[in-house]
């Protein structure tokens, strides 16, 4: 039989809820506890005859005890939340020590191995912006720099095209008499 075949009982309200919450061994105490309560209210009212001032006394008692317990579980709630508040912030400065440290493992390795830091990043990104603009500034504005361009082009100029002229070259006659003429000469010895 799967567990959709099986029959549930209507008045049953524990089924409805999930598989772990009945299995709680706080929950089972609950539980008994109540069918406890539910067993001598039914004695308490058969005694009474179903009608009378007894029942209507039993009627009061059970709501006042129930107004008590309902404020000693708000009560013992708050506590626990209170606790828990407590438990959250201390697990957050905790986390929060973690943190640093791991940070400051990283970045004493990055720094080990010459890795720039973030700021540091940062101003050389600025410096380079700045002499970018100037950069810019100085090309856009003809002054000096404009000014000894065009010499500086010119001299480069000629030098290219003094390079394109060829040297005139010595007769070759007289290259060839001097090498005869350093043969012949007698060593001096």
């Amino acid at each position: 039989m799967s567990k959709k075949d099986v029959k549930q009982d209507p008045h049953d309200i524990f089924s409805a809820l999930p598989p772990g919450f009945i299995d709680n061994p706080l929950t089972k105490s609950v539980r008994a506890s109540a069918q406890q309560i539910w067993a001598a209210g039914l004695g308490a009212f058969s005694k009474a005859g179903g009608s009378g001032k007894l029942f209507e006394s039993l009627v009061n008692e059970g709501l006042k005890l129930q107004q008590k317990t309902h404020t000693m579980a708000k009560e013992k709630l708050s506590d626990l939340s209170s606790a828990s508040e407590d438990i959250g912030g201390k697990a957050r400065k905790q986390w929060s020590q973690l943190e640093s440290l791991f940070e400051q493992r990283v970045q004493q390795a990055l720094n080990s191995m010459g890795m720039p830091t973030v700021t540091e990043v940062r101003d050389l990104n600025a410096r380079l912006d700045a002499l970018t603009a100037e950069v810019a500034a100085l090309k856009a504005k003809p002054g000096p720099v404009a000014r000894t361009a065009a010499p500086a082009k010119k001299a480069a100029a000629k030098k290219a095209a003094a390079k394109k002229t060829p040297a005139k070259k010595a007769p070759a006659k007289s290259a060839a008499a001097n090498k005869t003429a350093a043969a012949k000469k007698p060593a001096a010895g």
